[in-house]
């Protein structure tokens, strides 16, 4: 069984002043909050575990959110007094996510990317000691990120996630990641994803593959109203 988690803590401070009444991912795009699009797409593709950590106006998403069960999903909360960024909220969840890989995503997001896809990826991970143990989703680099993150190299199991001069592509916060990774780091600490990338990326540890449809990082309110209008724009029947 593979599990989920939605990084939904943080306080959006470059989409206030509405992520100070209501937490950024229960900001509400086409018919939905933005965090139910994830669960509606985890639930479509066979995942019914997921983990949410919570901070900015916690108790607002998780009476929003509730159980998971309108959504398909099973979902339990970890409660952080404060944000404790990625690789702390990741560490401080793992109790609640089973063993081996697991599927981590931001909740502030927009995509049609489908997490079925990674199934077989995880499944390689539990099967395989020589797998990677992290496989990142990039996409294009959005116009507010032009120089990217990482480049996307050839390698003997499929493609390797690589640092370098380029040409890069960025990391879409979609990847797949061994939760062992995370359970020897400390809880309740902020821990920032960034420097454990570095360290799994140069010991070859990270896989990757390049995502070409649909993706949104919905980060201010412009960013907001536009996908908001154009999902409300697309034709019924329309996937997601």
């Amino acid at each position: 069984m593979i599990g989920a988690m939605i990084l939904a803590a943080g306080r959006g401070e470059r989409m206030r002043p509405l992520s100070d009444s209501t937490p950024k991912p229960l900001l509400r795009v086409g018919d939905r909050p933005l965090i139910a699009w994830q669960l509606v797409a985890l639930a479509r593709a066979g995942i019914r575990e997921v983990a949410i950590n919570v901070s900015h106006l916690a108790d607002r998403m998780i009476a929003e959110i509730g159980d998971g069960g309108a959504y398909g999903v099973r979902v339990r909360w970890s409660r952080e007094a404060e944000p404790l960024e990625t690789a702390g909220g990741i560490a401080t969840a793992t109790p609640l996510l089973p063993e081996g890989p697991a599927i981590i995503v931001s909740g502030d997001i927009w995509t049609t990317f489908d997490y079925a896809a990674l199934l077989p990826i995880a499944d390689a991970m539990r099967a395989d000691a020589a797998a990677a143990r992290v496989h990142l989703v990039m996409v294009r680099n959005p116009d507010y990120h032009p120089r990217g993150d990482f480049m996307l190299v050839p390698g003997p199991r499929g493609q390797r996630v690589q640092t370098g001069d380029g040409p890069n592509v960025t990391y879409g916060n979609i990847g797949i990641y061994d939760t062992a990774l995370f359970r020897e780091l400390p809880r309740g600490v902020r821990l920032k994803l960034l420097p454990l990338l570095l360290e799994w990326i140069g010991a070859g540890r990270v896989s990757g593959e390049l995502f070409e449809g649909p993706w949104d990082n919905v980060g201010t309110p412009g960013d907001l109203a536009r996908l908001d209008a154009a999902l409300r724009s697309r034709p019924q029947g329309d996937p997601q």
